[in-house]
């Protein structure tokens, strides 16, 4: 037996070693990768692959939820919107860049690539045409109308002869699992305050109500004004032509689309390739092209010159109580942020960069009770992104101007309790509770049991009570009657555009306007620089990121039906599983909009 021993730990050092002396060896493989410099070379044509997500900023995950992402075969979370954009401004003034070169199609995922952050985006596009004089040049087999918007404006419009465009206007779909919870004996009860808080319906119902009805009506048609009437104005058309290719044609084959005059030329890759080399000074039979993909790019040294600090903090996603996992807003940790920026003397003012459909109340007062202590040092400007609804309005309320693009999502100024129970599912399968309890009202937030009339009633009058709070700090951020706010709450979304109008945001603008804006109240106007969270630099979650990363390409194939379906199942009941507040209130947008 000691034999045995002996032998078990001998094997478990030699394990040991050599388990260590391959990290050695990785990391330093690792740390002589990451000490080369990406070279530029004269002439280069800067290439955007669009293929990606664009979320308004890269979370730092940890270790184990990137082992996680690869197992699932996830790939890269994408490019940080704030760091393309400064990239591409970057770039307009780079002497050794000639051209700008745009492909690939735009993927969405979370809370990246909303209608508002690629307003953004298209705007650094134009920005770049404009102030550098370089040609912008857009090539895609297939577009679609997240990329068509980006690239609309293009010096050359290409399109593929075999190709097609999706011009099929915007479709909102939500899925309802009622039916399902119905089916297997899960029940949901609700508390809510507004005609408009339909954030609870999937969970209740097998179709919108009417009210949820009209506002998602009211909010796509917003949205699509704009989307028609940015490409319009690209193309050199009316809004109304763009809508009768809508109605009429839907799809339009790439020679179609010519003819209407929403492509420049047709082309093959090979012709396009020909034309960037003639751009990078080389001749058709060159064998390379110069270039740099804009990833690439965005490593390069970049030497800020301001000494005054504006730091830019990001809620983008959901809101849930305690410290928050990837793609979260964690209630504790955004406010500890914000805090520590307070007591930070060299920093002069915040930029609080809300996306986000909200969550959990208590988190969302939270980090609203820090903006509220760090108005009173220094300046706190908001940007809205893609979504900045309900608890993302909440935490937007107090900032000292509010900044939304004409696409952004916000208001649903509402709350809603959801109290789920397994009752009838466990009995079913022979598994029972019983209780003994000092209280009529003794835990009523269990799961085995539907909720008693007294429990309801006690949980409605704190869903009644903390609306009344969300009216009371609208009221008082916005410097608005409370009855005013009444009217426009009741958990109705509005477009940015119908936010300025009702007086919940100041000004339409994206990020760079609410950072200059910032820079103007702390009475630091041009000599300022900008800090941001930084991106993941282990190598080890660096090396477990690229176990599930694939490089997207012009030809990578989309989702089927099947895969399409699942994803839509996982949204909802990730949504579901991430409302963890610990009184089951909800300060959350009416519905989870995916745009089609």
């Amino acid at each position: 037996m000691k034999d045995f021993f002996r032998s078990l730990l001998a094997s478990m050092v030699a394990l040991v070693l050599f388990v260590g002396g391959g990290l050695i060896l990785l990391f330093g493989i690792l740390a002589a990768m990451g000490s080369s410099k990406p070279a530029m070379a004269a002439k280069s044509v800067l290439v955007f692959n669009l293929a990606t997500n664009f979320p308004d900023s890269i979370q730092d995950a940890s270790p184990g939820e990137l082992v996680q992402k690869a197992m699932r075969g996830e790939g890269s979370d994408g490019l940080a919107l704030s760091a393309v954009i400064a990239g591409l401004d970057r770039a307009a003034q780079d002497k050794n860049i000639s051209a700008l070169y745009l492909t690939g199609n735009v993927e969405a995922s979370g809370f990246g690539s909303g209608p508002a952050n690629l307003r953004e985006l298209r705007a650094a596009i134009q920005r770049f045409k404009a102030t550098s004089g370089k040609p912008v040049i857009a090539y895609n087999h297939m577009w679609s109308k997240r990329e068509y918007y980006l690239c609309a404006g293009a010096t050359k419009l290409y399109g593929n002869p075999s190709g097609e465009m999706d011009f099929t206007g915007l479709a909102a779909e939500p899925m309802f699992l009622g039916g399902a919870f119905k089916k297997y004996g899960i029940e949901v009860q609700v508390t809510r305050v507004g005609k408009y808080k339909s954030a609870v319906e999937p969970y209740l119902l097998d179709k919108m109500s009417d009210a949820s009805r009209e506002q998602t009506q009211t909010l796509l048609d917003d949205l699509w004004g704009e989307w028609k009437g940015t490409v319009a104005a690209d193309r050199k058309l009316t809004p109304e032509a763009i809508q009768a290719l809508a109605d009429d044609k839907g799809v339009l084959g790439c020679p179609e689309a010519q003819k209407a005059g929403l492509l420049d030329e047709l082309s093959t890759p090979d012709a396009v390739l020909v034309e960037l080399k003639a751009l990078a000074g080389k001749k058709a039979t060159d064998p390379l092209l110069p270039q740099m993909d804009l990833a690439t790019y965005l490593k390069l040294p970049f030497e800020t010159k301001g000494k005054q600090r504006i730091a830019v903090v990001f809620a983008e996603g959901e809101i849930v109580d305690g410290h928050g996992q990837d793609g979260q807003v964690g209630g504790d940790r955004l406010s500890r942020e914000l805090r520590r920026l307070r007591l930070d003397k060299a920093v002069k003012a915040i930029v609080l960069r809300v996306n986000s459909p909200g969550g959990s109340a208590m988190a969302s007062e939270l980090i609203q009770r820090e903006v509220i202590l760090t108005r009173k040092e220094k300046p706190v400007v908001v940007s809205m992104g893609h979504l900045a609804a309900s608890g993302g309005y909440w935490i937007s309320a107090y900032g000292d101007r509010i900044f939304a693009e004409p696409n952004s999502i916000t208001g649903s100024i509402g709350v809603f309790g959801m109290l789920p129970n397994v009752q009838k599912l466990a009995n079913e399968h022979g598994i029972t509770w019983d209780r003994v309890q000092t209280a009529k009202l003794a835990n009523p937030m269990s799961l085995s049991r539907p909720k008693t009339v007294a429990e309801l009633a006690r949980i409605q009058a704190i869903v009644d009570d903390i609306y009344n709070q969300f009216l009371d700090k609208v009221a008082e951020g916005r410097h608005m009657k409370k009855e005013a706010v009444h009217e426009i709450a009741q958990g109705r979304v509005w477009s940015g555009q119908q936010a300025l109008k009702l007086g919940l945001v100041d000004e339409l603008g994206g990020l760079q306007d609410a950072v200059r804006h910032a820079a103007k109240m702390a009475k630091i106007e041009g000599d300022y620089r900008l800090d941001s969270p930084p991106e993941p630099k282990s190598p080890l979650e660096k090396i477990l990121k690229l176990l599930g990363d694939e490089k997207p390409s012009i030809g990578r194939s989309k989702a089927g039906a099947a895969e399409d379906l699942r994803n839509q199942v996982e949204q909802a009941l990730g949504t579901f599983k991430a409302l963890n507040d610990p009184r089951g209130v909800y300060a959350r947008m009416p519905f989870d909009l995916t745009l089609r």
